[in-house]
Order: structure tokens, then C-alpha cells, then sequence
């Protein structure tokens, strides 16, 4: 009996074994392709998103205040400033430049920098026979300098537009350095990232929900036919 039952065992592993495995393994292995895929896509969704929110934020509610621009009160305020150089330092002033847009020499830029609380070490300036005038632009604002070559007196003024004006210049980067232009960047490429990710789970999860694509393709065609048939 015990041989039988060996033999019987033995003869159904032959027989139904390599069909079980065979049939088996390619399933699984699409699945786990699939789920890995899927795994991916929603942690790289969510990080981009988490990334990108703040800024994403930002930038949809100043697309608003800058479409609005005309309509939205501005209340300016100006703030003038005055002191005068250590007389050590006007002989750096009386050289002339060696080049157009020369900056102030470096002890000229930090005594101004402390005196006025404007710093502009390092922008270009413009020389006269007078004075040397640095211009220094910023988000929602102005500011220049001036330092009079004969005596060293300096004049400075700082204008504010408000938060509305500070928040449109951060978001067409106007006048606002190499650092915010690098965030700026690092912000698009979380941006391309996230809607990216959700295309693809749009495609992985279309199958079952039919109004997937028709939404993608409005959404596309509303813009498009506006900046065709009414933009001009």
C-alpha cells in the first residue's frame, strides 16, 4: 500500500506540478510589475506634491492679484536717508573707474552699508563728474544710493509698495537675485514632477473611470481656444 501510494504522488508532481508552476509565474509577475509601478508613482506623487504646495500656493493666488493688478490700491510709503563718508575714504572716490559700471570700492560699499543700511557692494554703479549713483531694484519696491565725489555726503532712499506688490515681483522674479531664481527653478522642476506622476495614475487608473480622459482633453481645449478665438 505504501508503495502504491508513493507512486501515486509521484505520477501527480509529474503530471500537475510543472502545469501549476508554469501557469502561475507569469501572473504574478505582471501584478507585482503593475503594483511596484503604481507603489512608485504614488510616492513620488505625494513628495512632489508636499514639496511643491507652498509655492504651488503662492503662485496660483498672485496669478490672481497680478490679473487684478489695475484694480488693487497701492499704498506706496518712501523713507530718505542721509550721512556722510569718513574723509579717509574720498580718495577712493575721486579715481576714476577703471571700466563702466564699476561698483564703489569695497571700504566705500561697507561704510555705506552701515550708515544708510543699504548695502551695494557689488552692483554696478554709475560714475559722474559729482557723484556715483547706484541704482538697487527690489521685489515691491526701489532703492538707490548716491555718494557725492567732492565731500562724501551720501543720500539714500527706499521706496515700499506693499505686500501685494512684494508677492507679484516674487513671482515674475523681478529684481529678486540669483537665490530666488534658483528656487524659482527648483519649484518648476517639483511642479513638472508632480503633474507628471499624476498623468501617469491618470493612465493606470483610466480604465475605470471613463470620464478620466474627456476632463484631461477640456482642460486642454479650454485654454486653447480662448488663446485662439479671443486673445488679440
Amino acid at each position: 500500500m505504501q508503495l502504491i501510494s508513493r507512486v501515486s504522488r509521484d505520477r501527480w508532481r509529474r503530471v500537475s506540478g510543472p502545469d501549476i508552476v508554469l501557469s502561475s509565474t507569469p501572473i504574478r509577475k505582471r501584478r507585482l510589475t503593475r503594483g511596484w509601478w503604481l507603489k512608485q508613482l504614488h510616492t513620488w506623487h505625494w513628495i512632489s506634491a508636499a514639496v511643491s504646495l507652498a509655492g504651488m500656493l503662492m503662485f496660483a493666488l498672485t496669478g490672481i492679484t497680478l490679473n487684478h493688478a489695475a484694480s488693487i490700491p497701492a499704498t506706496p510709503s518712501t523713507e530718505d536717508r542721509t550721512a556722510r563718508l569718513a574723509p579717509s575714504l574720498l580718495h577712493l572716490l575721486q579715481a576714476k573707474p577703471m571700466a563702466p559700471g564699476a561698483p564703489l570700492p569695497g571700504p566705500v560699499a561697507a561704510a555705506v552699508a552701515q550708515d544708510v543700511h543699504l548695502d551695494p557692494a557689488g552692483r554696478a554703479a554709475d560714475w559722474s563728474d559729482d557723484e556715483v549713483y547706484v541704482p538697487m531694484p527690489r521685489p515691491g519696491g526701489d532703492a538707490w544710493v548716491s555718494v557725492a565725489r567732492t565731500d562724501g555726503t551720501i543720500k539714500a532712499e527706499v521706496t515700499r509698495q506693499g505686500l501685494v506688490s512684494l508677492l507679484n515681483d516674487l513671482h515674475k522674479g523681478r529684481n529678486t537675485g540669483l537665490a530666488w531664481r534658483l528656487f524659482i527653478d527648483a519649484f518648476a522642476a517639483a511642479a513638472i514632477l508632480f503633474t507628471g506622476t499624476g498623468l501617469l495614475l491618470l493612465q493606470f487608473h483610466a480604465r475605470h473611470r471613463k470620464k478620466t480622459w474627456p476632463l484631461v482633453g477640456l482642460g486642454l481645449a479650454v485654454p486653447a481656444l480662448i488663446a485662439i478665438l479671443l486673445i488679440h
